[in-house]
């Protein structure tokens, strides 16, 4: 797709966005990376044929975070609060909203050091699956200042309000298996078979059908915010699209044959 976010879809419909910009180690601001994910989701929404999205980077590092760079020109005089804050709703805030609200499934294969940013663009995915090598830290106030990105949000829903608190009060670094204990990743793995594990986990998700998969996808979202009488409102609904689906009907047919096949 471009130079520092390479985009590829096989024809299991799994796509793989693979961050490359070696001069800030794949940092999100001050790089066009916030701006080449819009546009690959926007891709992804649009053409209808990808079923599951596939994070990561080229090399050693998921992700640095911020730009040093760019902190650095934010601390000019010019810059005052009120063009930073406009900054923020215009540039880095606007992945995770998009990413939050991408339909298709998305695994974060994080292959070396997520930080900041970086580590917060990984727990917004559905799922993360982390190499050996792999070191975490939601690190901002190291630098003095806040997740800006909407990690404070999501952090806690991986790991409670405690833990969270832990990890971006103090900004420390932890190493994958630690990830693990914590419930941040579901699996670690030795770098070398990262991808390969990536993508058997996507292959386990694409041979399902695609619309049942987008609409528990969209409850597994929507369960945390809404109260049982209004989640079960919305599962009678898609299950009654569900059901009227002709993948469903196939299962069905495919499962009645083979009990009858068993008599």
């Amino acid at each position: 797709m471009t130079d520092i976010l390479h985009f590829e879809q096989d024809e299991q419909g799994i796509v793989t966005l693979t961050m490359d910009y070696p001069p800030t180690r794949n940092a999100l601001t001050g790089s066009g990376l916030v701006d080449a994910f819009l546009d690959a989701f926007h891709r992804i929404q649009t053409e209808h044929t990808a079923r599951v999205v596939i994070i990561t980077a080229k090399g050693s590092v998921f992700s640095s975070g911020g730009s040093i760079d760019e902190m650095e020109r934010q601390l000019r005089p010019e810059f005052n609060s009120a063009v930073l804050r406009h900054e923020y709703r215009e540039g880095i805030q606007r992945l995770p909203l998009a990413l939050h609200n991408l339909e298709v499934p998305t695994i974060a294969a994080i292959n070396g050091h997520a930080i900041g940013a970086g580590f917060d663009l990984a727990c917004m995915c559905d799922i993360r699956i982390a190499s050996e090598n792999a070191k975490m830290a939601e690190s901002f106030v190291k630098l003095g200042i806040i997740p800006g990105d909407g990690g404070a949000w999501f952090l806690p829903r991986l790991v409670g309000p405690s833990r969270a608190a832990e990890l971006a009060l103090t900004g420390d670094t932890f190493s994958a298996q630690q990830a693990l204990e914590w419930g941040i990743v579901s699996r670690v793995v030795p770098a070398e078979s990262l991808m390969e594990e990536a993508r058997s986990l996507a292959a386990r998700i694409a041979v399902n059908p695609p619309e049942s998969v987008r609409m528990a996808k969209r409850l597994l979202r929507e369960s945390p915010f809404t109260r049982l009488d209004s989640h079960l409102e919305m599962c009678a609904a898609f299950q009654a699209i569900a059901h009227k689906s002709p993948q469903h009907a196939e299962a069905v047919e495919a499962f009645m044959a083979s009990k009858r096949d068993k008599k």
